[in-house]
């Protein structure tokens, strides 16, 4: 590799200039490979494949975008390009900025970024509280279902799952017949098939119970004829999950979508149905703290926003406390 020359004096040395190298690039962290570290963390914490693959499209848009191949050359400045290169609504921009600055944290509790940046990216956006639905279109769907065909009748019973019990839609599809004790009445959450990865019980009344049982021997005749396993309370009408791993909703959803535009009803959709419920339990007297639980909340802020009430509302409530 090299070697002494007495033709230059004992302190020369001959060496080959390429064996002189910083080894920088080396040295780096790729994006690619600090994200499938940090995506095997997120599975082994129990995050949804659902969620994970969320992260890695608008993370992979961002630095793709930016030409970024190393986790060091992530800066302030590249990620406000990236927004001003979007032509979408900031409302979808704050989707994307959330995403990515949860990557970046990732990075910095990792030990591969030093600082906080991101911190003071924000993007404004005018505050939309999306409606509730209404008791009166529940019950109109509820009577306008055809409950003698298996789609109607599993549609009723998701319908009153989500009215009764306040779960989200993905939550709904993702519900299996030992997550039903039916000697306590009781819908038994854990940490798996809830966002916030916290064990949750809700209570069942004996009419949704009973929908419940039927649905589930409708279920097992439609597996065995189909030769499906799984032990899913609401299956497609080949036995299947109704969710699908890459998507937000699922066949459920699409239904209520649906519903909504034949029949002329508003609001028909699993978050106004999960807005009116957090509102008839306040009705009901119940408190924000008990709502948050029951909703399955990780913090009161959230709560306040599915309770928002209007002025009428608001006089209404403090009329009863005069």
């Amino acid at each position: 590799m090299y070697k002494n020359s007495r033709k230059h004096g004992i302190f020369s040395v001959e060496a080959d200039s390429s064996l002189f190298t910083t080894g920088s690039n080396d040295s780096k962290l790729k994006v690619s490979k600090a994200q499938e570290m940090i995506f095997k963390q997120m599975r082994t914490s129990g995050n949804r494949e659902a969620t994970i693959n969320n992260y890695r499209f608008t993370f992979n848009q961002f630095v793709n975008s930016q030409n970024i191949i190393y986790v060091e050359d992530i800066n302030a400045n590249t990620i406000y390009d990236y927004l001003d290169s979007m032509n979408m609504k900031n409302t979808s921009k704050l989707a994307r900025l959330r995403a990515i600055k949860a990557m970046l944290s990732k990075c910095l509790k990792n030990g591969w970024i030093e600082e906080n940046f991101w911190g003071n990216i924000k993007i404004k956006t005018d505050k939309h509280i999306k409606e509730s639905a209404s008791q009166e279109n529940i019950e109109k769907l509820i009577e306008a279902l055809n409950k003698n065909t298996f789609v109607g009748f599993r549609d009723t019973v998701a319908i009153l799952v989500l009215y009764k019990t306040g779960i989200r839609i993905r939550t709904l599809g993702e519900l299996k017949e030992k997550n039903i004790d039916f000697e306590s009445s009781t819908l038994i959450l854990e940490g798996n098939v809830i966002k916030n990865h916290k064990l949750l019980k809700l209570p069942l009344d004996s009419e949704l119970c009973n929908l419940l049982k039927i649905l589930i021997r409708q279920n097992k005749i439609i597996r065995e004829h189909f030769n499906v396993k799984n032990t899913n309370i609401f299956i497609t009408q080949n036995g299947e999950s109704i969710n699908h791993s890459k998507s937000h909703t699922n066949a459920i959803s699409k239904q209520l979508s649906k519903y909504s535009k034949t029949y002329g009803l508003k609001n028909i959709n699993a978050h106004a149905i999960r807005r009116l419920y957090s509102k008839n339990l306040l009705k009901k007297g119940a408190s924000v703290a008990l709502i948050s639980k029951a909703l399955g909340h990780s913090n009161l802020a959230v709560t306040t926003l599915y309770l928002d009430l209007s002025a009428d509302e608001v006089a209404e409530n403090l009329r009863k406390l005069l």
